[in-house]
């Protein structure tokens, strides 16, 4: 047997070392060099409660930098938390520990309001602007802009884009920030999330984001700075409120393109009786809805009124009243003190609590109807002839209560507001009718029995 040369022995060695080695560089560069701070990943490839802290300080310390004030608007974070929880995390030594921030879910939601973005593009006080910044932290960025619907009306339609959510990945952690703007009706509104055809539907998992499956409208939070997992972070005072409010903001925008088009086929009447009860009729859906609000008393839009804010924007103007729906559930036996108190007149009460009531104040000649809706095979609400104590019933589908303005106002309405307005107005709801009566003319109505004479003295009340 030959004798193997040592040279050669020892050459292939070193060219196989050097091989190896030069593979291990290759992966290195390639799948970790290019990272910066801890690892997002354990050996198992979950996120670690460390990392996940660092991604966040991270993030929140180049917010302290630019004077963003962030609050965190991240549902299951703020639904660990409690007005106890806060005060004793104020505190607990500063140390790392991430009880509110680690959710178990590879976001958190933050929300800025939007007037104090000031830092978009360029640079501010000789520092780089906050993208760029957080881009050289490692952040990814992705945008997402829509059109401002503050500055759409029926005598224009918006086409100015701003910034409506942004979502910054790192090490596939991804942080949303949520644009909340101003509403004339002294509120906070967030626009959708909608990605466009060239966006990267990987980049995030959309499918857990708290924010932009809908717009949303909400209350100014008072925020609180407090400390959180050992970070300086602000927080809604009134955090159950808030997250209560986030379960049922989705928010619908007034159809004005179709609005316009309805209103060239018909145009409004601008006549001074027309101007003087518009006029009259938004201060008394103003006083109606403060006055429901003190109650704690959810109410949405109805009937004429649902169909003028559905149909042109704006109340119709030979409607004479302003109609209103409240779930039975939520009656309370002082709504008609509040009401006097707040300088309304009791028209008249029909039905009872337990069937059919109906209340009616009257206010500068301006009537308020209050519908009072029952829950039970249907969905519907009563109405009472008052000189023959017939019952009327109105039958709606099932639905659900979105946020709308109306008259510089915050107000629920239907989310399926077609179904309900067809339920009421049938297929021809887009073509006004002046002449209205409310036995025979709705599409829902059906005759519902007669109330027994020794009960008229209860449920058929005019004043």
């Amino acid at each position: 047997m030959p004798r193997v040369n040592r040279t050669v022995a020892l050459s292939l060695l070193i060219v196989c070392s050097l091989v190896f080695l030069l593979f291990q560089l290759y992966y290195y560069r390639k799948y970790v060099g290019k990272q910066t701070g801890p690892h997002i990943l354990n050996p198992a490839g979950h996120l670690t409660t460390s990392q996940v802290q660092w991604t966040v300080k991270t993030f929140l310390a180049l917010a302290q930098r630019f004077r963003l004030p962030l609050f965190l608007a991240d549902t299951i974070a703020l639904s660990l938390l409690s007005q106890d929880a806060l005060r004793q995390q104020d505190l607990l030594v500063r140390e790392p520990h991430c009880s509110f921030l680690c959710t178990g879910r590879p976001v958190t939601s933050f929300a800025l309001q939007a007037n104090r973005w000031k830092y978009d593009t360029g640079y501010g006080y000789q520092q780089p602007g906050f993208l760029l910044a957080a881009e050289q932290k490692g952040f990814e960025l992705m945008e997402l802009r829509g059109e401002d619907p503050r500055l759409a009306s029926l005598d224009t339609l918006s086409g100015e884009q701003i910034p409506l959510h942004f979502l910054f990945r790192l090490h596939n952690y991804v942080i949303q920030v949520v644009f909340l703007y101003e509403r004339s009706g002294n509120y906070l509104w967030h626009g959708p999330l909608r990605l466009q055809a060239d966006m990267d539907r990987s980049f995030a998992p959309f499918k857990l984001l708290d924010y932009g499956y809908h717009s949303g409208a909400y209350d100014r939070p008072e925020l609180i700075l407090t400390v959180l997992d050992g970070l300086d972070v602000r927080v809604p005072r009134n955090v159950s409120s808030f997250v209560a409010q986030q379960k049922h903001a989705r928010f619908l925008e007034c159809r004005y393109r179709e609005a316009r088009n309805f209103l060239q086929l018909y145009p409004d009447d601008s006549s001074v009786v027309a101007v003087d009860f518009r006029r009259k009729a938004k201060t008394l859906l103003h006083l109606a809805a403060r006055t429901l609000t003190q109650l704690g008393v959810p109410f949405w839009l109805s009937s004429g009124t649902c169909l003028g804010w559905f149909r042109q924007c704006n109340i119709i103007s030979y409607s004479r009243d302003v109609d209103i729906g409240i779930f039975i559930k939520d009656y309370r036996p002082d709504i008609i003190a509040a009401f006097r108190k707040a300088g309304l007149s009791l028209k008249h009460k029909f039905g009872k609590v337990e069937d059919s009531l109906e209340l009616s104040f009257l206010s500068d000649d301006i009537k308020l109807d209050i519908f009072f809706f029952y829950e039970d095979a249907d969905v519907w609400n009563g109405g009472t002839q008052a000189k023959s104590g017939r019952k009327f019933k109105y039958i709606f589908p099932r639905f659900s209560l979105c946020w709308a303005e109306f008259l510089e106002l915050k107000v629920r309405v239907p989310c399926e507001t077609l179904d309900y307005v067809m339920a009421n107005y049938g297929t021809t709801w887009n073509i006004p009718v002046t002449s209205w009566d409310w036995k025979t003319s709705p599409s829902n109505v059906q005759e519902n029995g007669v109330w027994p004479v020794s009960e008229w003295e209860e449920v058929i009340q005019v004043y």
